[in-house]
């Protein structure tokens, strides 16, 4: 007789249970397993329900955004993309084409972006209303896109919805948007959206044809802004959940029998993404060149790596609260440059950390572990520990990464309210669809209007750099614009006022410097001018800004009678940029005073060569002639005559050039 136990049964009996019990939950995983990838395979890209959802998508963008389409330019890049670039507003011709492809200009290499702004000009000029138009535009098709992408990833049409609808009604997208010069953002995003969608396609299928579509589309997306670098690590992301295609770790673990599956699902997916690994890489060493080039990349004498390591983890915890309450959103938010307090960095450290450790271990939960890594590792390569700009974060950073915390938020909800409506003593209609759709449409309706709001904040220069100084502490940067603008108004004493605040927060701020600099100068005091110039020419970096700096020093010694100082400095300016008609014209005007005529020829032949003027020809044409060359002399005061609207005018400025009265 076997032995039993005090209660009468086989001591193996507790152990047998166990066993079918652990069979039991194991064949409850695969059937739900098995209906994931039956959702999966069957979601499809479109029917008549989801087009009509992505229309409401679009109309809901369009009017949330639509004030957009009476704001201004700004002076804060826009004059850099769109207002002051020859080449863009050269519109679609070969010249730019071939510049868009090899130029680093704005310390980026980015040409789909540059096509795009000349394309915009082609089709618009210079009225904002379109350029802000399509941008409207490519964020709706954006939202759109992630909505597609998730119904048919999940195979959950309303859950989908919700995120898209929440990526495309959230106010800290405001600024991809409604700033001209972040076309680049919203690009980017449509052609990785295409790119995902590409991929979800190919895993259905997995075929080499296909595989193109993504690695062409990625492609695009870098080729519009690098920000979609992390693309390869996302999509593994995606095949961990909802795709299934990675297994869990502990499912790789538990069983020997599937040793060799579980190497297989999870070799593939790592191997073939390679190709996009290497666009990556390809990606990251141009972008690392051109903007080191551009000197866009600080020094860590500049910002310690410390200093960098804080600000990043407690920009992390701010983009969070941003996320979850949107307040305060600026169009830049000043880099720190001393330590934070040692509370704020572990308190925010310690919350990372303390989520992330939760999304881990919730493993039934796989969307908590995808959407968190997905905001953590999308924000890497702009969270500043490689410091490019002064901004310490920027709300159109988290255009990729809101998506991850949606997805965690409208999954979560989801399914706590099924659990919630699955217990017996829980009535289903208290948590029904319809139930959740009310306070669904109260959030996105509370969103839509605070950006409708968000929106007219970007109305105009002035507008946006005050709130902007409203709204932050010590904003050098903002001080600095905002005097930009009112000094270009002609409003010089008001600008002074905010570009000595400028210095009053950050004493080594140079624009600030050169500007206050040239108001000495124009107001007559000279020695101070010198001294402003002098410092910036010694210590600027970007090599236009010395030589702006060294060309306004040479004037300021001419104005003291200094022409031997005057002629060195001009010189060292055109040594740094060489093209520089207006002061080789002057220093003709140098040599011609001291009797150099050879000299003075040179410098008014080469100037004309660069930038022909009825003046230019004028004093051209007189060293020519004081030189007995009758025949050249005539030939450069026709060419003036052809060309001057005034030609008696322009004589009278020539000779007062000359005679320096």
């Amino acid at each position: 007789m076997s032995p039993r136990s005090k209660t009468g049964r086989r001591p193996e009996s507790r152990s047998l249970g166990s066993a079918e019990r652990a069979i039991s939950v194991a064949a409850a995983e695969k059937r739900a397993k098995e209906r994931e990838a039956v959702a999966f395979n069957s979601a499809p890209f479109f029917d008549r329900q989801t087009l009509l959802l992505c229309l409401a998508l679009i109309v809901a963008v369009c009017a949330c955004y639509a004030p957009a389409i009476h704001n201004q330019y700004l002076n804060y890049d826009d004059n850099k993309y769109v207002t002051d670039n020859a080449y863009v507003k050269a519109g679609l011709t070969w010249a730019t084409v071939k510049w868009a492809f090899t130029t680093t200009e704005e310390a980026n290499w980015h040409p789909l972006t540059w096509l795009s702004h000349a394309l915009d000009y082609q089709l618009f000029g210079l009225n904002p209303a379109g350029t802000y138009a399509m941008n409207i535009l490519l964020h709706a098709l954006n939202a759109a896109l992630l909505f597609l992408l998730l119904q048919a990833s999940t195979g959950l049409r309303w859950r989908s919805l919700m995120v898209a609808a929440l990526f495309a009604l959230h106010p800290m997208n405001v600024e991809s948007v409604a700033w001209a010069a972040e076309r680049k953002n919203v690009l980017s995003m449509m052609f990785f959206l295409l790119a995902f969608c590409a991929y979800v396609w190919y895993t259905r299928q997995p075929r080499v044809n296909r595989f193109t579509w993504v690695a062409g589309l990625y492609a695009l997306a870098l080729m519009s802004k690098p920000q979609v670098i992390t693309f390869p690590f996302l999509l593994w992301l995606w095949d961990y959940w909802p795709l299934g295609r990675v297994p869990a770790p502990q499912e790789m673990a538990s069983a020997q029998r599937s040793r060799s599956l579980a190497d297989r699902r999870s070799g593939r997916p790592i191997i073939e993404k390679l190709p996009l690994l290497l666009l990556s890489a390809a990606s990251a060493v141009i972008t690392m060149e051109v903007q080191k080039a551009g000197l866009a990349v600080k020094p860590l004498s500049q910002y310690s790596p410390l200093l960098r390591f804080e600000t990043a983890t407690i920009s992390y915890v701010r983009y969070l609260g941003k996320l979850l309450w949107p307040a305060k959103l600026v169009g830049f938010y000043p880099h720190p440059t001393q330590l934070y307090p040692s509370w704020q960095v572990l308190a925010a450290f310690a919350l990372l950390l303390g989520i992330t450790v939760l999304v881990v271990r919730a493993r039934q939960q796989r969307y908590l572990a995808v959407g968190w890594f997905w905001f953590l590792g999308s924000l890497v390569p702009m969270i500043g520990l490689v410091q490019v700009g002064d901004q310490a974060m920027a709300d159109r950073y988290a255009y990729i990464p809101c998506i991850g915390l949606f997805l965690m938020i409208v999954w979560s909800i989801a399914d706590w309210a099924n659990a919630f409506a699955e217990k017996p003593e829980t009535p289903d209609r208290l948590l029904s669809s319809r139930a959740l759709a009310i306070p669904a449409v109260c959030c996105l309706l509370a969103l839509g209007g605070l950006t409708f709001r968000q929106v007219k904040y970007w109305q105009d220069t002035e507008s946006f750099w005050r709130r902007t100084l409203a709204l932050t502490q010590n904003n050098y940067f903002a001080e600095a614009a905002l005097a930009g603008f009112l000094r270009s108004q002609g409003r010089t004493d008001e600008a002074m006022q905010h570009y000595r605040a400028a210095l009053a927060i950050r004493p080594d701020d140079l624009a600030a410097i050169l500007n206050l600099a040239a108001y000495e100068h124009n107001r007559g005091n000279l020695a101070a001018a010198i001294e402003g110039y002098q410092f910036v020419a010694e210590r600027a970096g970007k090599v236009p800004f010395r030589a702006k700096a060294y060309a306004n020093l040479g004037y300021a010694y001419r104005q003291m009678g200094q022409e031997a100082k005057a002629k060195e400095a001009f010189q060292m300016s055109l040594q740094l940029v060489p093209d520089q008609p207006n002061i080789m014209v002057t220093l003709g005007l140098m040599e011609e005073t001291e009797g150099n005529l050879q000299a003075a020829t040179q410098q008014y032949s080469r100037a004309m060569e660069l930038k022909p003027s009825d003046v230019g020809l004028l004093l051209l044409s007189h060293a020519l002639q004081e030189q007995g060359r009758t025949t050249e002399a005539n030939e450069m005061l026709q060419r003036a005559s052809r060309i001057s609207p005034n030609l008696p005018q322009a004589q009278r400025q020539a000779e007062a050039l000359r005679t320096g009265k």
